[in-house]
């Protein structure tokens, strides 16, 4: 018997795409400028958002853990392009020296998996849950300008 050759399910990956674009858009700096950081504390973990790149249609967003009680283990970091007129977010991974491709054959040379491009966004849209229902936003008040 032949194996069936994985066929990506594009109406499920797109849905799970524009649930990252609500998602990530809640914990966005409200900045939309080159720079601008919004971090998360969740126990003792600290993530952060920094806007890397910023056009009116799509900016380029790290989401890096980057404090944490934990030793010995590898930290989230995920670069996430948010496109604004398709009201999508997909991950475009730093590590991958090309962009990640809809589907891999397998077993491939570098090991990826059949859905890997769907699995890296299905882990991004765990962690946005997770810093969106237990985290907390940090705001320093600056009582040297009258916020306060």
């Amino acid at each position: 018997m032949l194996a069936q050759a994985y066929r990506q399910n594009l109406p499920k990956y797109i849905r799970l795409c524009e649930q990252n674009y609500a998602r990530i858009n809640r914990l966005l700096p409200k900045q939309n400028d080159k720079g601008a950081v919004n971090k998360v504390l969740v126990g003792g973990f600290e993530f952060t958002l920094t806007v890397l790149e910023a056009s009116p249609y799509t900016n380029l967003v790290s989401l890096k853990q980057t404090d944490s009680q934990v030793i010995g283990f590898t930290r989230p970091d995920l670069n996430v392009r948010v496109y604004h007129d398709a009201k999508v977010a997909e991950v475009v991974c730093k590590y991958y020296p090309k962009r990640v491709k809809p589907s891999y054959g397998y077993p491939n040379p570098d090991m990826h998996q059949k859905d890997e491009k769907y699995q890296l966004n299905a882990f991004l849209k765990d962690w946005l849950e997770y810093c969106i229902n237990q985290g907390r936003s940090t705001f320093h008040w600056d009582t040297d300008h009258g916020v306060v």
